[in-house]
């Protein structure tokens, strides 16, 4: 694939489950929600931050597991319990200043689905919905939750001579 595609992203939002976890969630007896993430998408996550893009998320979910995690490796901000994302996104553009073009948005369903259109670069796992494997500019080959979001941010870094 051209790396051309990625070479102008200033800002990565990225969803929860499903994109940085797998689509599963283990419950306990006393209700928790358990869920699993990579260690590789932390580490790149990690990378990208340090070469100066951000992260930010976007998710319904409001795990505070997810949240410490995520604050962790270095998200700038995170929303939780948003169902409409178009909004917060549109929100991030006021903000930031960062022109849509230059956002990069990782989601795998429906509620995803308008972020992934209005922005510059529109991606998906490869395990997404068809619905949004359909309309994904990059469609990672791995699955959510199993290195979808180091490969995006590999390809991000690499277009710029920072991997």
């Amino acid at each position: 694939m051209d790396l051309q595609i990625f070479k102008n992203i200033e800002l990565l939002i990225l969803d929860v489950d499903g994109v940085l976890t797998n689509t599963e969630i283990l419950i306990t007896e006393k209700g928790e929600l358990l869920r699993t993430m990579n260690t590789r998408d932390g580490y790149a996550m990690k990378r990208l931050i340090a070469a100066g893009i951000d992260i930010m998320i976007i998710t319904g979910g409001s795990s505070k597991g997810v949240v410490n995690r995520l604050s962790n490796v270095g998200a700038k901000k995170i929303y939780t319990g948003i169902h409409n994302k178009w909004e917060v996104l549109k929100e991030i553009v006021r903000e930031t200043s960062i022109p849509l073009k230059n956002i990069a948005y990782m989601g795998d369903d429906i509620l995803d689905m308008q972020c992934i259109q209005e922005v510059g670069l529109g991606c998906c796992p490869a395990d997404a919905t068809r619905e949004v494997l359909s309309i994904s500019q990059f469609v990672s080959s791995n699955n959510g939750g199993a290195g979808c979001v180091r490969d995006l941010i590999e390809r991000i870094l690499k277009s710029k001579d920072l991997w």
